[in-house]
């Protein structure tokens, strides 16, 4: 099994990559090291050679990679940090590229924080693991043969998108298998909580970043026969029944700290047409309940609900709203946490539906803390979203924004899963195949982050289990819109 790799990682003046290097050099496995960096990097040892390179994930870097690997396999460092590779790492993931004939090989690692060390697992690749930070962790294997198919279809050169080109090409033809052992350790790098991380994609400062991402993704869709032209079926207005116009729904379960700000925000709205609220009152224990009936006993729009059924999650406490007799023609989103920014919220969306006969309004927020003091990263107003592309970049992404509204017909058509994470998108992505979904790009909502957060401080395994839901969504969505393009749904 000699030579069969050429390892590749960044090098950016620290001392542990001399360590790293080291590490995988030592491998009778191990052909050669090549140090990606933008000047030298004054390590000579014996196998190891810089490779000059002006942005490490850029499609350039990709080319000046398969140029010098002369091996069956690529061994890549994603990232500048500390590996130390365990007990027949190299060897492992080799043997299970050549059982299996993936394409790419990642595995389960442990993270080191100071003298601590803990199980890092990640998830498994799926058809829809699309998303373009998904984690592989740091190290990748990949089959040199893969890689150069990838390179030689470029269609465009990236400065940002070079590997998420490449891992989206190489999935086309090949399998990307998750070894689920921990082969290695790596030193922590990102010590944020998850509530902190998770908006940094929108984040204004990586704009270029998430647009060289959407190019990227798009020529994935297309590729696969999942894109779909900016062509619309027309929201047919659909005879009912309704109370009214409009319904805000509310889901909430202990939320007795924030519910009346985010009742009052609702009640306090203008519209040229009626409302209610109702709120979904999930068995609540902490005298959310009691604010509730308080509320509801001075106006009679709160339509204050408690499910027959125990144990829904959020998706399934909209079904029990959106089917309910109060429901109005449009159902809007409000989080039990959040509130609207000005009485003008309800308004502004009502006027989109009916300027822009769409199935579903998505607006823009601003992120606060509980005392609504605006935080980083500010206005959250999804620009990523357009009318051309944004039902494709939709798949690609982990959100679509806030607060969300639909068109209550469909919604009862497609319904929500009965989950308490994801399920809005499930139903964004599901909405976007065949209809347009309107947009307002200024804050017409503030989002409270907060220490009761769902998604505040969750540990890996609960975050991997969030990722891989949504990864399945967007499989079923892909799958859906081939089938819509082969003319078979």
């Amino acid at each position: 099994m000699s030579n069969k790799l050429t390892f590749f990682l960044p090098f950016q003046g620290e001392k542990h990559t001399e360590k790293t290097t080291d590490a995988f050099v030592g491998s009778e496995l191990t052909d050669a090291a090549y140090l990606l960096t933008e000047k030298p990097s004054g390590i000579q040892k014996e196998k190891t050679a810089d490779l000059r390179v002006d942005a490490f994930m850029s499609n350039a870097t990709f080319r000046k990679i398969l140029e010098k690997a002369a091996t069956p396999y690529v061994l890549l460092l994603l990232k500048d940090t500390l590996i130390a590779p365990g007990q027949f790492c190299i060897e492992r993931m080799i043997q299970v590229a050549e059982d299996t004939g993936s394409g790419i090989v990642y595995s389960d690692f442990r993270q080191i924080d100071g003298d601590k060390s803990t199980a890092h697992p990640v998830t498994d690749y799926q058809f829809g693991s699309v998303r373009d930070d998904f984690d592989f962790g740091p190290l990748v294997l990949l089959r040199t043969a893969a890689l150069k198919k990838a390179v030689d279809a470029f269609e465009k050169d990236f400065d940002f998108a070079g590997w998420y080109d490449v891992r989206l090409r190489i999935s086309q033809d090949h399998a990307v298998t998750r070894i689920t052992e921990f082969l290695y350790s790596t030193v922590a790098t990102d010590t944020r909580k998850s509530g902190e991380k998770m908006f940094d994609y929108v984040d204004p400062k990586n704009r270029k970043v998430q647009i060289e991402m959407e190019e990227a993704f798009t020529q994935h869709l297309k590729a696969i026969g999942a894109y779909l032209e900016p062509v619309f079926e027309d929201v047919k207005d659909e005879d009912g029944d309704w109370p009214l116009e409009a319904s805000v729904v509310i889901p909430v379960m202990n939320r007795a700290r924030t519910i009346r700000d985010a009742v009052e925000s609702v009640l306090i709205q203008k519209a040229d047409t009626e409302f209610n609220l109702i709120v979904v009152d999930n068995y609540s224990t902490d005298g959310t309940t009691d604010i509730l009936r308080e509320i509801a006993s001075g106006d009679s729009r709160l339509k204050h609900i408690t499910p027959e059924r125990k144990g829904l999650g959020i998706g399934g406490c909209w079904n029990e709203a959106v089917f309910s007799k109060f429901c109005g023609k449009y159902a809007i989103q409000l989080d039990s946490d959040d509130i609207y920014k000005d009485e003008t919220t309800i308004q502004r969306i009502l006027d989109v539906f009916r300027e822009e006969k769409c199935a579903m309004v998505v607006g823009s927020y601003i992120m606060t803390d509980i005392d609504l003091n605006e935080i980083p990263p500010g206005v959250i107003d999804h620009r990523e979203w357009t009318p051309e592309n944004g039902r494709n970049n939709a798949i690609r992404i982990n959100g679509l924004g806030a607060p969300r509204a639909f068109y209550t017909p469909v919604l009862r058509r497609i319904r929500i899963p009965n989950v308490s994470y994801g399920e809005d998108y499930a139903v964004g992505l599901a909405i976007s195949r065949n209809y347009q979904i309107g947009r307002i790009y200024d804050p017409i909502y503030c989002v409270r982050r907060w220490e009761d957060n769902t998604d505040a401080s969750l540990d890996i395994p609960k975050q991997n289990a969030h990722n891989a839901y949504k990864d399945k969504i967007r499989t079923f969505e892909l799958r859906a819109r081939q089938l819509k393009n082969a003319g078979k749904a």
